[in-house]
């Protein structure tokens, strides 16, 4: 008798799709969001292939409505000749009404600023993971980089001493 049960899905692969891995050397993180992301047709397809780059990217309020500014998808090679491909274009940010009131008076504190950190996929949608940050003083970057080396040194020689 054949198996009868439901074919089995393939792994899904990595959500990830790209990371703002200054955000966390540039700001401290204090809070963090997800929201939607308002894309065309050959921006999806340009995600799928990895053509995206968020590192210099910020969000900003305008008319009580959130923007992602700065984040480049470079469009494929195949993107079609009647569409006209701006890989920096401004792109609006999905939220409920409430949490975007609530970034607001946040965002108008002094010190506060709002950062992509990354993209994702989440139930075949592209998500943006932003964050409500305050910027790090020159003297907390540099502990940041003492406090890498130390890991890096510890590692290597607990590394040594396994050999």
């Amino acid at each position: 008798m054949p198996d009868m049960t439901a074919p089995k899905k393939p792994p899904l692969r990595d959500s990830r799709i790209a990371d703002n891995k200054k955000a966390a050397f540039n700001y401290h993180i204090e809070e963090r969001y997800e929201c939607g992301l308002v894309l065309q047709g050959w921006e999806v397809k340009a995600v799928r292939a990895g053509k995206v780059q968020i590192t210099e990217g910020y969000v900003v309020v305008r008319d009580g409505e959130l923007y992602l500014i700065g984040c480049l998808i470079h469009p494929l090679r195949s993107t079609s000749t009647h569409v006209s491909a701006d890989s920096a274009r401004t792109r609006k940010l999905l939220m409920h009404k409430q949490e975007i009131q609530r970034l607001i008076g946040k965002v108008e504190q002094k010190g506060y600023t709002l950062v992509p950190l990354n993209l994702h996929w989440k139930n075949g949608r592209v998500k943006c993971e932003i964050a409500l940050a305050r910027g790090k003083a020159e003297h907390d970057k540099r502990d940041t980089i003492k406090e890498r080396e130390g890991k890096r040194e510890v590692e290597r020689a607990m590394k040594q001493r396994r050999l």
